[in-house]
Protein backbone atom coordinates (compact mmCIF):
# COMPACT_ATOMS: atom_id res chain seq x y z
CA UNK A 1 0.00 0.00 0.00
CA UNK A 2 1.33 3.07 -1.38
CA UNK A 3 1.60 5.89 1.44
CA UNK A 4 -0.83 9.29 0.72
CA UNK A 5 0.97 12.90 0.71
CA UNK A 6 -0.89 15.96 0.35
CA UNK A 7 -0.53 18.14 -2.24
CA UNK A 8 -1.89 21.84 -2.84
CA UNK A 9 -1.83 23.58 -6.10
CA UNK A 10 -2.11 27.09 -6.05
CA UNK A 11 -2.73 28.57 -9.49
CA UNK A 12 -5.30 30.67 -10.97
CA UNK A 13 -5.77 28.81 -14.30
CA UNK A 14 -8.61 26.05 -13.49
CA UNK A 15 -7.05 24.37 -16.57
CA UNK A 16 -3.71 24.43 -15.69
CA UNK A 17 -5.09 23.24 -12.04
CA UNK A 18 -6.88 20.21 -14.11
CA UNK A 19 -3.78 19.21 -16.20
CA UNK A 20 -1.69 19.03 -13.35
CA UNK A 21 -4.41 16.70 -11.10
CA UNK A 22 -4.60 14.27 -13.82
CA UNK A 23 -0.93 13.77 -14.30
CA UNK A 24 -0.34 13.52 -10.55
CA UNK A 25 -3.09 10.94 -9.96
CA UNK A 26 -1.34 8.84 -12.92
CA UNK A 27 1.44 8.69 -10.68
CA UNK A 28 2.26 4.57 -10.12
CA UNK A 29 4.85 5.20 -7.43
CA UNK A 30 2.78 7.86 -5.33
CA UNK A 31 -0.42 8.27 -4.09
CA UNK A 32 -2.04 11.75 -3.25
CA UNK A 33 -4.33 13.96 -1.74
CA UNK A 34 -4.51 17.32 -3.59
CA UNK A 35 -5.94 20.39 -2.44
CA UNK A 36 -6.64 23.54 -4.86
CA UNK A 37 -6.40 27.49 -4.56
CA UNK A 38 -7.02 29.77 -7.29
CA UNK A 39 -5.85 33.12 -5.63
CA UNK A 40 -3.31 34.04 -2.82
CA UNK A 41 -5.29 34.33 -0.03
CA UNK A 42 -7.39 31.28 -0.42
CA UNK A 43 -4.00 29.13 -0.57
CA UNK A 44 -2.79 30.82 2.85
CA UNK A 45 -6.04 29.93 4.37
CA UNK A 46 -5.57 26.43 3.55
CA UNK A 47 -1.32 26.16 4.19
CA UNK A 48 -3.22 27.59 7.96
CA UNK A 49 -5.44 24.46 8.23
CA UNK A 50 -3.51 21.34 6.43
CA UNK A 51 -0.01 20.27 6.85
CA UNK A 52 0.94 19.94 3.56
CA UNK A 53 3.64 17.47 1.74
CA UNK A 54 4.37 19.72 -1.35
CA UNK A 55 2.97 22.89 -2.80
CA UNK A 56 2.96 23.81 -6.06
CA UNK A 57 2.77 27.36 -6.58
CA UNK A 58 2.15 29.47 -9.70
CA UNK A 59 4.53 32.54 -10.26
CA UNK A 60 1.80 34.86 -11.66
CA UNK A 61 -1.19 35.15 -8.97
CA UNK A 62 -3.82 37.94 -9.14
CA UNK A 63 -4.08 38.93 -5.77
CA UNK A 64 0.10 39.00 -5.39
CA UNK A 65 2.87 37.05 -7.04
CA UNK A 66 4.20 33.53 -5.93
CA UNK A 67 7.40 35.07 -4.89
CA UNK A 68 5.47 37.12 -2.34
CA UNK A 69 3.27 34.93 -1.31
CA UNK A 70 6.25 32.25 -0.48
CA UNK A 71 7.96 34.67 1.71
CA UNK A 72 4.65 35.38 3.86
CA UNK A 73 4.17 31.37 3.58
CA UNK A 74 7.68 31.12 4.89
CA UNK A 75 7.00 33.76 7.88
CA UNK A 76 3.57 32.94 8.96
CA UNK A 77 2.88 29.12 8.06
CA UNK A 78 6.19 27.01 7.86
CA UNK A 79 8.08 25.39 11.57
CA UNK A 80 9.66 23.56 8.81
CA UNK A 81 10.38 23.34 5.27
CA UNK A 82 7.74 22.44 3.20
CA UNK A 83 9.33 21.64 -0.11
CA UNK A 84 7.39 24.89 -3.15
CA UNK A 85 7.47 23.76 -7.00
CA UNK A 86 7.12 27.29 -8.75
CA UNK A 87 5.63 26.79 -11.66
CA UNK A 88 5.36 29.87 -14.55
CA UNK A 89 4.53 30.40 -17.90
CA UNK A 90 8.14 32.27 -18.95
CA UNK A 91 11.44 30.50 -18.98
CA UNK A 92 13.33 33.81 -17.20
CA UNK A 93 16.55 32.34 -15.75
CA UNK A 94 16.80 35.58 -13.13
CA UNK A 95 12.88 34.52 -12.02
CA UNK A 96 14.03 31.00 -11.47
CA UNK A 97 17.37 32.36 -9.97
CA UNK A 98 15.47 34.29 -7.71
CA UNK A 99 12.48 31.50 -6.50
CA UNK A 100 15.62 28.99 -5.77
CA UNK A 101 17.31 31.79 -3.58
CA UNK A 102 14.35 32.75 -1.82
CA UNK A 103 14.55 28.71 -0.88
CA UNK A 104 12.26 26.81 -3.52
CA UNK A 105 13.01 23.39 -4.39
CA UNK A 106 12.51 23.31 -7.83
CA UNK A 107 11.36 25.73 -10.90
CA UNK A 108 9.05 24.54 -13.49
CA UNK A 109 8.12 25.58 -17.15
CA UNK A 110 4.35 25.09 -17.80
CA UNK A 111 5.50 25.06 -21.49
CA UNK A 112 7.81 22.49 -21.06
CA UNK A 113 6.16 20.39 -18.66
CA UNK A 114 5.32 16.65 -19.07
CA UNK A 115 3.43 13.85 -17.04
CA UNK A 116 6.98 12.41 -16.18
CA UNK A 117 8.66 15.62 -15.64
CA UNK A 118 5.92 16.70 -13.23
CA UNK A 119 5.88 13.66 -11.42
CA UNK A 120 9.74 13.57 -10.80
CA UNK A 121 9.73 16.58 -9.66
CA UNK A 122 7.20 15.85 -6.81
CA UNK A 123 8.63 12.82 -6.02
CA UNK A 124 12.24 14.26 -6.02
CA UNK A 125 10.89 16.91 -4.14
CA UNK A 126 8.95 14.58 -1.51
CA UNK A 127 12.02 12.24 -1.53
CA UNK A 128 14.35 15.34 -0.54
CA UNK A 129 12.02 16.65 2.30
CA UNK A 130 11.92 13.61 4.02
CA UNK A 131 15.81 13.28 4.29
CA UNK A 132 15.81 16.72 5.32
CA UNK A 133 13.06 16.24 7.73
CA UNK A 134 14.96 13.05 9.16
CA UNK A 135 18.39 14.73 9.00
CA UNK A 136 17.04 17.02 11.18
CA UNK A 137 15.51 14.97 13.55
CA UNK A 138 18.46 12.58 13.68
CA UNK A 139 20.75 15.88 14.68
CA UNK A 140 18.37 16.78 16.86
CA UNK A 141 18.53 12.87 18.66
CA UNK A 142 21.67 13.10 18.57
CA UNK A 143 22.17 16.98 20.21
CA UNK A 144 19.44 15.62 23.34
CA UNK A 145 21.62 12.69 23.51
CA UNK A 146 24.75 14.68 23.68
CA UNK A 147 23.42 16.69 26.01
CA UNK A 148 21.98 13.78 27.92
CA UNK A 149 25.06 11.96 27.93
CA UNK A 150 27.09 14.79 29.61
CA UNK A 151 25.08 15.52 32.42
CA UNK A 152 24.98 11.82 33.23
CA UNK A 153 28.75 11.78 32.91
CA UNK A 154 29.35 15.29 34.86
CA UNK A 155 29.60 12.91 37.98
CA UNK A 156 31.57 10.14 38.67
CA UNK A 157 29.62 9.27 41.78
CA UNK A 158 27.39 6.35 41.37
CA UNK A 159 24.12 7.53 43.19
CA UNK A 160 24.42 10.92 41.51
CA UNK A 161 24.79 9.61 38.14
CA UNK A 162 21.89 6.55 38.32
CA UNK A 163 19.58 9.71 39.05
CA UNK A 164 20.45 12.40 36.55
CA UNK A 165 20.58 9.48 34.45
CA UNK A 166 16.60 8.76 35.02
CA UNK A 167 15.55 12.32 35.76
CA UNK A 168 17.26 12.89 32.13
CA UNK A 169 15.90 10.07 30.14
CA UNK A 170 12.09 10.93 31.22
CA UNK A 171 12.75 14.56 29.86
CA UNK A 172 14.25 13.13 26.70
CA UNK A 173 11.29 10.85 26.34
CA UNK A 174 8.41 12.54 27.54
CA UNK A 175 7.24 9.74 29.55
CA UNK A 176 5.93 9.14 33.20
CA UNK A 177 8.81 7.47 34.66
CA UNK A 178 12.25 6.16 34.23
CA UNK A 179 13.68 3.24 36.38
CA UNK A 180 17.67 1.69 36.96
CA UNK A 181 17.02 -1.92 37.78
CA UNK A 182 20.27 -3.38 38.91
CA UNK A 183 21.18 -7.26 39.04
CA UNK A 184 22.82 -9.01 41.94
CA UNK A 185 25.08 -11.74 42.05
CA UNK A 186 23.71 -13.85 45.09
CA UNK A 187 20.17 -12.51 45.49
CA UNK A 188 16.86 -10.60 43.73
CA UNK A 189 18.28 -7.69 41.62
CA UNK A 190 16.86 -4.12 43.08
CA UNK A 191 15.47 -0.83 41.89
CA UNK A 192 18.71 1.77 42.38
CA UNK A 193 16.67 4.76 40.81
CA UNK A 194 13.70 5.90 40.03
CA UNK A 195 12.68 9.54 39.03
CA UNK A 196 9.48 9.13 40.82
CA UNK A 197 10.71 8.50 43.79
CA UNK A 198 7.66 7.29 45.75
CA UNK A 199 6.88 4.64 42.63
CA UNK A 200 10.22 2.58 43.64
CA UNK A 201 9.12 1.14 46.95
CA UNK A 202 6.07 -0.12 44.95
CA UNK A 203 8.11 -1.46 42.07
CA UNK A 204 10.76 -2.93 43.86
CA UNK A 205 7.80 -5.14 45.92
CA UNK A 206 6.06 -5.97 42.85
CA UNK A 207 9.42 -6.72 40.92
CA UNK A 208 10.14 -9.22 43.86
CA UNK A 209 6.83 -11.20 43.92
CA UNK A 210 6.97 -11.32 39.95
CA UNK A 211 10.63 -13.06 39.98
CA UNK A 212 8.70 -14.84 43.23
CA UNK A 213 8.71 -18.47 43.58
CA UNK A 214 10.12 -20.00 40.12
CA UNK A 215 12.58 -17.15 39.60
CA UNK A 216 15.41 -15.45 40.64
CA UNK A 217 17.42 -12.41 39.69
CA UNK A 218 20.47 -15.09 37.84
CA UNK A 219 17.46 -16.54 35.95
CA UNK A 220 16.25 -12.88 34.81
CA UNK A 221 19.88 -12.18 34.13
CA UNK A 222 20.69 -15.43 31.73
CA UNK A 223 17.08 -14.89 30.12
CA UNK A 224 17.92 -11.34 29.48
CA UNK A 225 21.45 -12.24 27.93
CA UNK A 226 20.63 -14.71 25.75
CA UNK A 227 16.82 -13.74 24.39
CA UNK A 228 17.10 -13.66 21.27
CA UNK A 229 14.82 -12.85 17.50
CA UNK A 230 16.06 -15.54 15.81
CA UNK A 231 12.63 -17.24 15.65
CA UNK A 232 11.07 -14.68 13.42
CA UNK A 233 7.72 -16.55 13.03
CA UNK A 234 6.71 -16.68 16.82
CA UNK A 235 8.16 -13.19 17.38
CA UNK A 236 5.75 -11.95 14.79
CA UNK A 237 3.34 -14.12 16.60
CA UNK A 238 4.12 -12.00 19.81
CA UNK A 239 3.59 -8.70 18.24
CA UNK A 240 0.18 -9.60 16.96
CA UNK A 241 -1.29 -10.98 20.01
CA UNK A 242 0.94 -7.82 22.31
CA UNK A 243 0.75 -4.78 20.12
CA UNK A 244 -0.90 -2.68 22.58
CA UNK A 245 1.39 -3.29 25.57
CA UNK A 246 4.71 -1.57 24.14
CA UNK A 247 7.93 -3.69 25.64
CA UNK A 248 10.74 -3.54 23.74
CA UNK A 249 13.30 -6.91 22.90
CA UNK A 250 16.51 -6.98 24.92
CA UNK A 251 19.28 -6.60 22.35
CA UNK A 252 22.72 -8.86 22.70
CA UNK A 253 25.29 -6.52 21.56
CA UNK A 254 26.42 -3.52 24.03
CA UNK A 255 25.34 -0.75 21.28
CA UNK A 256 23.18 -2.78 18.76
CA UNK A 257 20.18 -1.29 17.54
CA UNK A 258 16.74 -2.30 19.46
CA UNK A 259 14.80 -4.57 17.16
CA UNK A 260 11.45 -3.11 15.94
CA UNK A 261 8.48 -3.78 14.37
CA UNK A 262 8.77 -2.07 10.93
CA UNK A 263 5.34 0.13 10.71
CA UNK A 264 5.45 2.81 12.90
CA UNK A 265 2.04 2.84 13.44
CA UNK A 266 2.47 -0.33 15.23
CA UNK A 267 3.64 -0.81 19.03
CA UNK A 268 6.88 -2.51 19.49
CA UNK A 269 5.97 -5.94 20.93
CA UNK A 270 6.14 -6.78 24.31
CA UNK A 271 9.10 -9.48 25.00
CA UNK A 272 8.56 -12.25 27.69
CA UNK A 273 12.27 -13.62 27.84
CA UNK A 274 13.22 -11.43 30.05
CA UNK A 275 11.59 -13.43 32.23
CA UNK A 276 11.21 -10.40 35.08
CA UNK A 277 7.58 -12.11 35.82
CA UNK A 278 7.14 -15.32 34.75
CA UNK A 279 3.16 -15.80 34.77
CA UNK A 280 2.23 -11.78 34.99
CA UNK A 281 2.51 -10.17 32.42
CA UNK A 282 5.13 -7.20 33.71
CA UNK A 283 1.98 -4.77 32.40
CA UNK A 284 0.11 -5.82 35.06
CA UNK A 285 3.16 -5.99 37.48
CA UNK A 286 4.45 -2.24 36.78
CA UNK A 287 0.92 -1.36 36.57
CA UNK A 288 2.13 0.26 33.04
CA UNK A 289 0.53 0.60 29.98
CA UNK A 290 3.56 1.11 27.66
CA UNK A 291 7.20 -0.18 28.96
CA UNK A 292 10.32 0.21 27.06
CA UNK A 293 13.30 -2.22 28.35
CA UNK A 294 16.98 -1.76 26.70
CA UNK A 295 19.66 -3.36 28.95
CA UNK A 296 22.60 -2.04 30.69
CA UNK A 297 25.67 -3.55 29.03
CA UNK A 298 29.37 -2.83 30.52
CA UNK A 299 32.47 -4.13 29.46
CA UNK A 300 33.61 -7.11 30.15
CA UNK A 301 37.31 -7.14 30.50
CA UNK A 302 38.30 -7.70 27.17
CA UNK A 303 35.25 -10.33 26.80
CA UNK A 304 33.48 -10.32 23.71
CA UNK A 305 30.93 -10.80 26.04
CA UNK A 306 29.17 -7.92 27.90
CA UNK A 307 28.59 -8.02 31.61
CA UNK A 308 24.70 -7.31 31.69
CA UNK A 309 24.82 -4.91 34.84
CA UNK A 310 20.95 -4.06 34.31
CA UNK A 311 18.02 -2.29 32.75
CA UNK A 312 17.42 1.07 31.47
CA UNK A 313 13.06 0.99 31.48
CA UNK A 314 10.76 3.56 30.55
CA UNK A 315 7.42 3.07 31.82
CA UNK A 316 4.38 5.57 30.74
CA UNK A 317 1.05 5.38 32.28
CA UNK A 318 -1.23 8.83 31.66
CA UNK A 319 -2.38 7.83 27.87
CA UNK A 320 -2.07 5.20 25.41
CA UNK A 321 2.01 5.64 24.02
CA UNK A 322 3.32 3.98 20.98
CA UNK A 323 6.67 4.23 21.22
CA UNK A 324 8.31 4.38 17.98
CA UNK A 325 11.98 3.41 16.58
CA UNK A 326 13.70 6.90 17.26
CA UNK A 327 12.20 6.37 21.26
CA UNK A 328 14.36 2.52 21.62
CA UNK A 329 17.10 3.85 19.62
CA UNK A 330 17.27 6.98 22.30
CA UNK A 331 16.78 4.54 24.84
CA UNK A 332 19.46 2.48 23.63
CA UNK A 333 21.77 5.19 22.97
CA UNK A 334 21.55 6.28 26.69
CA UNK A 335 22.00 3.16 27.93
CA UNK A 336 25.36 3.06 26.27
CA UNK A 337 26.67 6.22 28.19
CA UNK A 338 25.32 5.59 31.07
CA UNK A 339 26.94 1.96 30.93
CA UNK A 340 30.30 3.77 30.32
CA UNK A 341 28.89 6.17 33.14
CA UNK A 342 28.48 3.30 35.66
CA UNK A 343 32.29 1.35 34.61
CA UNK A 344 33.91 4.65 35.51
CA UNK A 345 32.30 5.54 38.79
CA UNK A 346 32.79 1.87 39.70
CA UNK A 347 36.30 1.59 38.81
CA UNK A 348 36.89 4.75 41.03
CA UNK A 349 34.93 3.33 44.05
CA UNK A 350 37.29 0.38 43.31
CA UNK A 351 40.36 2.79 43.20
CA UNK A 352 39.19 4.92 46.39
CA UNK A 353 38.35 1.49 48.54
CA UNK A 354 41.78 0.02 47.65
CA UNK A 355 43.20 3.06 48.55
CA UNK A 356 41.46 3.50 52.07
CA UNK A 357 42.30 -0.44 52.46
CA UNK A 358 46.07 0.29 51.77
CA UNK A 359 45.60 3.41 54.29
CA UNK A 360 44.32 0.94 56.50
CA UNK A 361 46.82 -1.70 56.39
CA UNK A 362 49.63 1.17 56.70
CA UNK A 363 48.12 2.21 59.95
CA UNK A 364 47.81 -1.10 61.14
CA UNK A 365 51.32 -2.28 60.60
CA UNK A 366 52.36 1.21 62.48
CA UNK A 367 50.22 0.11 64.85
CA UNK A 368 51.59 -3.31 65.43
CA UNK A 369 55.04 -1.93 65.23
CA UNK A 370 54.38 0.34 68.14
CA UNK A 371 52.78 -2.35 70.40
CA UNK A 372 55.50 -4.75 69.23
CA UNK A 373 58.52 -2.32 70.30
CA UNK A 374 56.65 -1.31 73.26
CA UNK A 375 55.28 -4.31 74.61
CA UNK A 376 58.61 -6.43 74.02
CA UNK A 377 61.12 -3.93 75.42
CA UNK A 378 59.87 -4.61 79.43
CA UNK A 379 59.80 -8.58 79.48
CA UNK A 380 62.62 -8.46 77.09
CA UNK A 381 64.80 -6.44 79.92
CA UNK A 382 63.56 -8.86 82.21
CA UNK A 383 65.01 -11.70 80.08
CA UNK A 384 68.18 -10.33 79.65
CA UNK A 385 68.23 -9.21 83.57
CA UNK A 386 67.44 -12.68 84.54
CA UNK A 387 69.97 -14.41 82.53
CA UNK A 388 72.53 -11.84 83.03
CA UNK A 389 72.88 -13.26 86.52
CA UNK A 390 72.89 -16.25 86.03
CA UNK A 391 75.37 -16.16 83.77
CA UNK A 392 77.93 -14.36 86.12
CA UNK A 393 76.76 -15.24 89.46
CA UNK A 394 75.18 -18.81 89.11
CA UNK A 395 77.74 -20.14 91.40
CA UNK A 396 76.62 -17.39 94.09
CA UNK A 397 73.40 -18.40 93.86
CA UNK A 398 71.54 -21.00 95.29
CA UNK A 399 69.08 -23.59 93.49
CA UNK A 400 65.95 -21.69 94.60
CA UNK A 401 67.23 -18.23 93.19
CA UNK A 402 67.84 -20.10 90.23
CA UNK A 403 64.83 -21.46 89.37
CA UNK A 404 63.33 -18.01 90.30
CA UNK A 405 65.19 -16.57 87.56
CA UNK A 406 64.32 -19.23 85.25
CA UNK A 407 60.93 -18.98 86.07
CA UNK A 408 60.80 -15.20 85.12
CA UNK A 409 62.43 -16.10 81.67
CA UNK A 410 60.14 -18.31 80.88
CA UNK A 411 57.18 -16.45 82.24
CA UNK A 412 58.22 -13.53 79.72
CA UNK A 413 59.20 -15.81 77.05
CA UNK A 414 55.88 -17.27 77.18
CA UNK A 415 53.84 -13.59 77.63
CA UNK A 416 56.40 -12.76 74.22
CA UNK A 417 55.38 -16.22 72.71
CA UNK A 418 51.46 -15.13 73.27
CA UNK A 419 52.01 -11.41 72.19
CA UNK A 420 53.43 -12.90 68.58
CA UNK A 421 50.89 -15.61 68.34
CA UNK A 422 47.96 -12.85 68.79
CA UNK A 423 49.52 -10.04 66.40
CA UNK A 424 49.29 -13.10 64.06
CA UNK A 425 45.96 -14.23 64.67
CA UNK A 426 44.59 -10.52 64.38
CA UNK A 427 46.40 -9.50 61.22
CA UNK A 428 44.93 -13.15 59.83
CA UNK A 429 41.32 -12.32 61.42
CA UNK A 430 41.67 -8.32 59.77
CA UNK A 431 42.64 -9.40 55.93
CA UNK A 432 42.24 -12.58 55.37
CA UNK A 433 39.26 -14.52 57.30
CA UNK A 434 40.02 -17.82 58.64
CA UNK A 435 37.38 -20.20 57.35
CA UNK A 436 34.85 -21.66 59.60
CA UNK A 437 35.07 -25.03 60.53
CA UNK A 438 32.22 -26.37 62.65
CA UNK A 439 32.32 -29.88 64.53
CA UNK A 440 30.20 -31.06 67.20
CA UNK A 441 31.91 -30.08 70.85
CA UNK A 442 31.20 -31.09 74.40
CA UNK A 443 30.86 -27.42 75.79
CA UNK A 444 30.94 -28.80 79.28
CA UNK A 445 34.05 -30.85 78.61
CA UNK A 446 35.45 -28.41 76.37
CA UNK A 447 35.68 -25.60 78.90
CA UNK A 448 36.29 -27.83 82.15
CA UNK A 449 39.35 -28.65 80.05
CA UNK A 450 40.44 -24.87 79.92
CA UNK A 451 39.53 -23.83 83.27
CA UNK A 452 42.09 -26.61 84.64
CA UNK A 453 44.42 -25.15 82.33
CA UNK A 454 44.29 -21.70 83.42
CA UNK A 455 43.99 -22.76 87.53
CA UNK A 456 47.69 -24.23 86.83
CA UNK A 457 48.97 -21.01 85.50
CA UNK A 458 46.83 -18.93 87.88
CA UNK A 459 48.40 -17.77 91.11
CA UNK A 460 46.53 -18.19 94.60
CA UNK A 461 45.03 -14.61 94.63
CA UNK A 462 42.61 -15.48 92.16
CA UNK A 463 39.55 -17.99 92.60
CA UNK A 464 38.28 -19.12 89.58
CA UNK A 465 34.79 -20.24 89.43
CA UNK A 466 32.75 -22.65 87.11
CA UNK A 467 28.66 -22.49 87.23
CA UNK A 468 26.84 -24.45 84.99
CA UNK A 469 22.87 -24.49 83.67
CA UNK A 470 20.31 -26.04 80.89
CA UNK A 471 21.17 -27.71 78.18
CA UNK A 472 24.56 -27.83 76.73
CA UNK A 473 24.20 -30.54 74.22
CA UNK A 474 24.00 -30.17 70.21
CA UNK A 475 26.35 -27.27 70.11
CA UNK A 476 28.36 -26.85 67.04
CA UNK A 477 31.63 -24.98 66.47
CA UNK A 478 35.14 -24.40 66.23
CA UNK A 479 37.42 -25.42 68.55
CA UNK A 480 40.07 -23.26 67.55
CA UNK A 481 38.12 -20.32 67.59
CA UNK A 482 35.91 -21.02 70.28
CA UNK A 483 39.51 -21.62 72.44
CA UNK A 484 40.44 -17.96 71.49
CA UNK A 485 37.67 -16.35 72.51
CA UNK A 486 37.94 -18.42 76.04
CA UNK A 487 41.56 -17.87 76.53
CA UNK A 488 41.55 -13.74 75.71
CA UNK A 489 37.94 -13.16 77.96
CA UNK A 490 39.91 -15.43 80.74
CA UNK A 491 43.52 -13.83 80.58
CA UNK A 492 41.83 -10.23 80.68
CA UNK A 493 39.53 -11.15 83.67
CA UNK A 494 42.58 -12.17 85.57
CA UNK A 495 44.92 -9.49 84.57
CA UNK A 496 42.71 -6.77 85.21
CA UNK A 497 41.89 -7.53 88.38
CA UNK A 498 45.55 -7.38 89.90
CA UNK A 499 44.12 -7.97 93.62
CA UNK A 500 42.65 -11.21 93.07
CA UNK A 501 39.86 -12.08 93.70
CA UNK A 502 37.05 -14.42 91.97
CA UNK A 503 36.40 -15.01 88.41
CA UNK A 504 33.59 -16.50 87.37
CA UNK A 505 32.55 -18.63 84.34
CA UNK A 506 28.88 -18.90 83.76
CA UNK A 507 27.86 -21.43 80.66
CA UNK A 508 24.00 -21.47 80.41
CA UNK A 509 22.54 -23.72 77.61
CA UNK A 510 19.17 -22.73 75.54
CA UNK A 511 17.34 -24.80 73.05
CA UNK A 512 18.96 -23.09 70.02
CA UNK A 513 21.79 -20.99 71.52
CA UNK A 514 24.97 -21.67 74.14
CA UNK A 515 25.11 -18.89 76.28
CA UNK A 516 28.61 -18.35 78.43
CA UNK A 517 30.08 -15.17 80.73
CA UNK A 518 32.89 -14.33 82.38
CA UNK A 519 32.92 -11.98 85.59
CA UNK A 520 35.31 -10.32 87.45
CA UNK A 521 36.06 -8.04 90.19
CA UNK A 522 38.56 -5.97 88.74
CA UNK A 523 39.45 -2.39 87.91
CA UNK A 524 36.49 -2.03 85.68
CA UNK A 525 36.28 0.14 82.56
CA UNK A 526 35.47 3.78 82.22
CA UNK A 527 31.80 4.56 80.49
CA UNK A 528 34.36 6.70 77.52
CA UNK A 529 36.48 3.73 76.94
CA UNK A 530 33.81 0.91 76.66
CA UNK A 531 32.58 2.11 72.80
CA UNK A 532 36.02 1.53 71.08
CA UNK A 533 36.94 -1.55 73.16
CA UNK A 534 36.68 -4.26 70.40
CA UNK A 535 38.83 -2.40 68.19
CA UNK A 536 42.31 -3.63 67.68
CA UNK A 537 44.71 -1.86 69.85
CA UNK A 538 42.01 -0.04 72.02
CA UNK A 539 42.50 -0.15 76.10
CA UNK A 540 41.10 1.25 78.71
CA UNK A 541 42.33 4.55 80.32
CA UNK A 542 42.82 3.44 83.75
CA UNK A 543 44.85 0.20 82.54
CA UNK A 544 48.33 2.52 84.51
CA UNK A 545 50.80 0.06 83.97
CA UNK A 546 49.04 -3.43 83.21
CA UNK A 547 51.26 -4.70 80.42
CA UNK A 548 48.55 -5.47 77.35
CA UNK A 549 47.87 -5.07 73.63
CA UNK A 550 44.60 -4.42 73.42
CA UNK A 551 43.90 -7.03 70.68
CA UNK A 552 42.34 -9.38 73.35
CA UNK A 553 38.57 -7.95 73.00
CA UNK A 554 38.92 -7.63 69.03
CA UNK A 555 39.76 -11.29 69.13
CA UNK A 556 37.12 -13.02 70.67
CA UNK A 557 34.69 -10.82 69.00
CA UNK A 558 35.49 -11.50 65.55
CA UNK A 559 35.56 -15.06 66.63
CA UNK A 560 32.44 -14.87 68.25
CA UNK A 561 30.89 -13.08 65.29
CA UNK A 562 32.68 -16.27 62.46
CA UNK A 563 30.35 -18.17 64.92
CA UNK A 564 27.35 -15.71 64.37
CA UNK A 565 27.36 -15.01 67.28
CA UNK A 566 27.29 -11.62 69.33
CA UNK A 567 29.50 -10.62 72.08
CA UNK A 568 28.57 -7.57 75.14
CA UNK A 569 30.33 -6.20 77.82
CA UNK A 570 28.61 -4.25 80.86
CA UNK A 571 31.34 -2.85 83.18
CA UNK A 572 32.01 -0.26 85.95
CA UNK A 573 35.20 1.13 87.06
CA UNK A 574 35.92 -0.73 90.69
CA UNK A 575 33.43 -2.83 90.70
CA UNK A 576 34.64 -5.54 87.45
CA UNK A 577 33.89 -6.53 83.97
CA UNK A 578 31.11 -8.89 82.44
CA UNK A 579 31.37 -10.16 79.55
CA UNK A 580 28.27 -12.41 77.38
CA UNK A 581 28.97 -14.43 74.47
CA UNK A 582 25.93 -16.12 72.80
CA UNK A 583 26.71 -18.70 70.02
CA UNK A 584 23.68 -20.62 67.77
CA UNK A 585 23.60 -24.26 68.01
CA UNK A 586 24.09 -24.60 64.05
CA UNK A 587 24.81 -27.93 62.52
CA UNK A 588 27.04 -27.41 59.32
CA UNK A 589 23.90 -28.02 56.99
CA UNK A 590 22.68 -24.60 58.65
CA UNK A 591 19.67 -25.87 60.63
CA UNK A 592 19.42 -26.43 64.21
CA UNK A 593 20.87 -29.87 65.68
CA UNK A 594 18.11 -32.40 66.61
CA UNK A 595 20.04 -32.83 69.45
CA UNK A 596 18.91 -29.18 70.96
CA UNK A 597 15.13 -29.37 70.42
Amino acid sequence: MLDTWTLLIIDDCAADRKIYRRYLLKDPHQSYQILEADCAEEGLALCRKVRCDVILLDFCLPDMSGLELFDQMQQEIFKTSVPVIMLTGRGDEEIAVQVMKRGALDYLVKNNLTQDVLQLAVRNAIKQSCLQAQLIKTQERQRLIATTALRIRQSLNLEQILNTAVAEVQQLLKCDRVIVYQFAPDTDGKIVASSVESYRTVLCDRVRAGIGEQGSSTSLRDAARTATLSDRGAEEQRSREEVAVGFSPVPLPPCAPVPLVPNSQSAIPYIYELGLCNCVSLKEQFNTKANLVVPINLSNNGNPTPKLWGLLIAHHNSGERQWQTDDAEMLNEVSVQLAIAIQQAELLAQTQAALAKEKQLNVFKSQIITTVSHEYRTPLTSILAAASTLVKHSQQLDESKQERFLGIIEQKARYMSKLVDNMLLVNQLELEKPKFQPISVDLLQFFSDLLEQERETVGDRHELIFKITGNHHGFWGDRGLLQQIFINLMSNAIKYSPDGGSVEFHLIGKESEAIFYIKDCGIGIPMADQENLFQSFSRGSNVDTIPGTGLGLAIAKACVELHSGNISLSSEVGQGTKVTVSLPKICPTGQLSPSST
